[in-house]
């Protein structure tokens, strides 16, 4: 079945079902904002959920448009090295898991400034750390409403950019709506309907592709390779997008140290720490998101080859919506109308889900670090206040999400997605490390390495190959660059983790040997308690 037959023969029960699915969503929303009351209401949705429940919301939150559609995509146009995103976004888990998951649950309360400005001065590094916990969720966030211009031109068969425009504010706009309703405990109720509907998507399309060749992976693999007509391994061998030259090789390299360390330093992930009330329910959510979400990178491998084997590369590469319509269009061609419907709401669920948990992050960290410990200097006393504040922000960074993924539309979101990986890696990992191993770091030392991390990557991305000057690809007609028809690139790599991150780590180094500030000692030895045992967590989460 083709893309015409099956998305544009039925767009009212595409979009039909995706309304059920925000009727259904809303109405949580609105039973969750019944009790959204406090500031920890709103930001940590009081610290009343499971393990279990909480490690189903990560995987919610954590799988979003990049797992869906673009490693689908990337799996079925360059085969093993397309999977090597899912190998990364997996083993990152393992650094968040080991490293910061308990530690950070004992001892903040309610964002990363938390711990970062623990035993530091707080209104420098709070404003930095909100500082970067913004541009980390604006990059997700272009990833996400990339994915939804995408999906949107695959379902209607819409290559109008002023129509996927449209879509893409009212996906922004049911984002707001969703946090300023309900939210942390809300967007935590959305992100878990939602992972329950991906996985389950994921699983019902993974059989149905084994069943196509009878059960048989090896057949399946055989029937890519000869569809994409490149002879030899083909889609099974490494160096398809990677190795075939020094530059891909070091970018590769990049790639990988940013999706590894990356989720460590997620901002929206690591908020999700504190909605548990205690450290063992943390560790326990994370247990539980690893085995889901490896087990739904194990459904990407079968999808991707899936796509390749029964839609073509070519066709991939060819229709509305270019990489990222992998999936829907494999959709389509097992099940018709229907599963297209199906998968396509699913897909718009998961981006909803994700821009709502971006949202809500990135609102709770201006309004609780920017507002009330830097503007009101950890004076405030009116609680409501810093909640209305936070939901004012969640407008403004919606707004501004909209304009930011009209422009990033048509963009492979795998990639947008890595992108924001290298910021989190970059800005926060080093500056969260050094904060809970290093005795002697200082508040210099956070900033910069906070701020040359930031700066060093954001810088790199701007001028690297992502933004401009790759060449025209001949079957699609464009060029996988953001700005088509300019050059002004001097960095050779598209993802600069490989300079940015041990940067950062070395900028946080030199800040604090050359500072005369001498660390708090005293503040040094709580924070190692309180994050090793978790003794006085409940009384700092309870201030």
């Amino acid at each position: 079945m083709t893309l015409a037959q099956a998305a544009g023969g039925s767009p009212a029960l595409n979009l039909g079902i995706f309304a059920v699915f925000v009727a259904i969503t809303l109405v949580v929303v609105f039973r969750a904002s019944r009790n959204t009351r406090t500031a920890a209401d709103y930001y940590a949705a009081g610290r009343a959920f499971t393990g279990p429940q909480n490690g189903v919301a990560i995987s919610g939150d954590y799988l979003s448009a990049a797992s869906f559609l673009g490693i689908a995509g990337a799996i079925a146009i360059n085969g093993y090295d397309g999977f090597l995103y899912s190998i990364g976004f997996l083993v990152a888990w393992l650094v968040a898991l080991l490293l910061v998951a308990e530690l950070l649950r004992n001892t903040g309360k309610y964002t990363m400034a938390d711990v970062l400005s623990f035993r530091m001065r707080q209104r420098p590094v709070r404003t930095a750390a909100a500082t970067s916990t913004l541009a980390v969720s604006f990059f997700y966030l272009l990833a996400q409403m990339a994915g939804a211009g995408g999906l949107v031109a695959l379902l209607l068969d819409v290559e109008d950019k002023g129509g996927q425009a449209i879509v893409i504010a009212v996906v922004g706009l049911l984002m707001i709506l969703y946090v300023l309703i309900g939210g942390m405990k809300g967007t935590t109720w959305v992100q878990i309907i939602k992972a329950v509907l991906l996985i389950s998507g994921a699983a019902v399309m993974t059989l149905w592709v084994l069943g196509k060749f009878g059960l048989n992976l090896s057949t399946l693999l055989g029937e890519a390779v000869s569809r994409s007509g490149d002879g030899g391994d083909g889609l099974l061998g490494p160096g398809k997008r990677y190795g075939l030259s020094e530059a891909s090789k070091l970018d590769f390299l990049s790639l990988s140290l940013a999706l590894v360390l990356g989720t460590a330093g997620l901002p929206h992930i690591l908020m999700r720490f504190y909605t548990v009330p205690t450290a063992k329910e943390a560790r326990r959510s994370v247990v539980w998101a690893i085995w889901l979400i490896g087990i739904f990178y194990l459904f990407t491998l079968v999808l991707g080859y899936g796509a390749a084997a029964l839609v073509g590369p070519e066709a991939i590469k060819t229709a509305p919506g270019g990489a990222n319509s992998a999936a829907p269009l494999l959709a389509a061609e097992l099940g018709g109308t229907l599963l297209l419907g199906f998968i396509s709401a699913v897909a718009f669920a998961t981006i909803l889900a994700v821009v709502a948990g971006l949202t809500i992050t990135a609102s709770a960290s201006f309004a609780h670090d920017i507002y009330a410990n830097v503007i009101k200097r950890g004076a405030a006393d009116d609680k409501a206040q810093e909640v209305r504040v936070a939901r004012i922000t969640a407008v403004v960074i919606g707004a501004l999400s909209i304009l930011g993924g009209i422009l990033a539309n048509g963009q492979n979101v795998a990639f947008l997605v890595a992108l924001a990986f290298a910021v989190a890696a970059s800005a926060n990992l080093p500056t969260i490390l050094y904060s809970l191993f290093w005795k002697r770091f200082n508040t210099r030392g956070a900033l910069w390495s906070i701020y040359g991390g930031l700066a060093s990557t954001v810088v790199l991305i701007v001028f690297s190959p992502v933004v401009s000057g790759k060449p025209v690809d001949e079957t699609t007609g464009r060029s996988a660059s953001m700005l088509q028809g300019v050059d002004f690139h001097w960095f050779p790599l598209d993802n600069p983790g490989i300079v940015s991150i041990p940067l950062s780590f070395l900028l946080g180094y030199l800040g604090t040997v050359l500072s005369r500030d001498k660390a708090d000692e005293g503040k040094y030895a709580e924070m190692e308690v309180r994050s090793l045992t978790g003794a006085g967590a409940e009384k700092a989460v309870a201030h």
